[in-house]
């Protein structure tokens, strides 16, 4: 493991995405391997695991916390009835607007935290199923467990809440080999891909918002597979 003393490298999620050009969608967002954007079967592999662990149907009213630029919602836009995502980057959402967002008011963006977002959204009952997909690691402990228990309690028709692509903190050692960061940048949601977590831990923090868990992973094949797992929060 490296050493603990030794400063880490932080990402600064806005300025990252001001610096790549604007029509590079899934770099902004660093949907990436090596660089370059992940291919468009694995674009595939992830909206169609959203559409199935969320059970969307084209009554639902989506949520969607730390959306990014939109353009992984905008490949299941056909799949709802309405849409709200808020991302805490000013950029990002810009983008989203411009290219994602319709005239009628039924995919729309706004900016804000997550945090503050679900303590402060004036109707949350219109909510049916919510995502945060690829986000939730860089959310610091308080906000992860505000985010959890105010979902719980003010989203009360959201029956599914899915929360895609968490760093395992049981299987770093598959994806950083050993090269293992020291354990404060595991627990940075600052670091670059933010807090790793084990399923049980994971599992403690949203069973004490009053969230039921059930895991997932990914086919063997999607790029992430080896090192990530995705959690699907119903009522119980």
């Amino acid at each position: 493991m490296t050493d603990q003393t030794t400063a880490h490298p932080k990402l600064d999620y806005d300025a990252w995405a001001r610096t790549v050009p604007a029509d590079n969608l899934w770099a902004q967002v660093r949907r990436t391997v090596g660089g370059r954007p992940v291919p468009e079967s694995d674009i595939d592999l992830i909206v169609d695991t959203i559409v199935g662990q969320l059970a969307l149907s084209r009554d639902d009213a989506v949520l969607d916390l730390a959306c990014g630029n939109g353009a992984l919602a905008s490949r299941f836009f056909s799949r709802c009835r309405t849409y709200l995502g808020s991302d805490l980057s000013p950029y990002l959402i810009g983008i989203a607007q411009a290219r994602f967002a319709d005239a009628h008011g039924q995919r729309t963006f706004k900016v804000a935290g997550a945090a503050h977002h679900v303590c402060s959204e004036p109707d949350p009952v219109h909510f049916t199923k919510a995502l945060c997909y690829g986000s939730f690691a860089y959310f610091t402990q308080d906000e992860a467990a505000s985010i959890l228990a105010a979902m719980f309690a003010r989203f009360t028709n959201v029956t599914r809440f899915f929360i895609g692509n968490l760093p395992d903190l049981d299987r770093a050692a598959l994806f950083y080999g050993n090269e293992l960061p020291s354990a404060a940048e595991l627990s940075d949601p600052q670091s670059r891909i933010g807090i790793w977590r084990t399923r049980d831990t994971f599992a403690q923090l949203a069973e004490a918002a009053g969230w039921q868990v059930a895991f997932s992973t990914m086919p063997a094949g999607f790029f992430a597979a080896h090192y990530r797992y995705d959690a699907l929060l119903q009522r119980p």
